[in-house]
């Protein structure tokens, strides 16, 4: 497959998947064998891991809307970078719904193979959205040690 072919797969998974909130397209996207390094430890690493992991988000963030900023792709990878928008009004991690706003950022790895995504890693700025959140206190320097 061509560069462009998996770029649009992968923004494919994004707009139809992740920003429709359709679970079945990852059916149709993703391989029945899918390695996702991403999700949380308590889920599998598989297509169905992958699509529990979204309705958590979807669940949490019901207006939640990925952009791309950016996209490469070589051979059978392609990187994505992107921005999430949401207003956090359910359950996650945890944490209770605040009502408030968040702008995160991200970026994902894609391994494509016959037409659909095989494998994927994904890494976003998680302690920026508790901060946003407010469930999180950043981190000050300490003082030095005296001695």
């Amino acid at each position: 497959m061509s560069n462009d072919t998996n770029k649009a797969l992968v923004l494919a998974s994004i707009d139809e998947g992740w920003n429709t909130q359709r679970l079945s397209i990852f059916d149709e996207l993703f391989a029945p064998d899918l390695v996702d390094h991403s999700v949380p430890r308590d889920l599998p690493a598989t297509r169905d891991g992958t699509k529990t992991h979204a309705a958590r988000y979807w669940s949490a963030f019901p207006d939640l809307r990925i952009t791309i900023d950016d996209q490469i792709a070589e051979a059978d990878k392609v990187v994505t970078r992107w921005t999430a928008h949401g207003t956090h009004t359910g359950r996650l991690m945890g944490v209770p719904p605040t009502g408030k706003s968040v702008i995160v950022t991200g970026i994902r790895v894609d391994r494509v193979f016959g037409g659909r995504i095989v494998e994927t890693w994904a890494e976003f700025d998680q302690l920026g959205m508790l901060l946003q959140l407010g469930v999180a206190s950043a981190l000050t320097p300490s003082a030095p040690a005296v001695g």
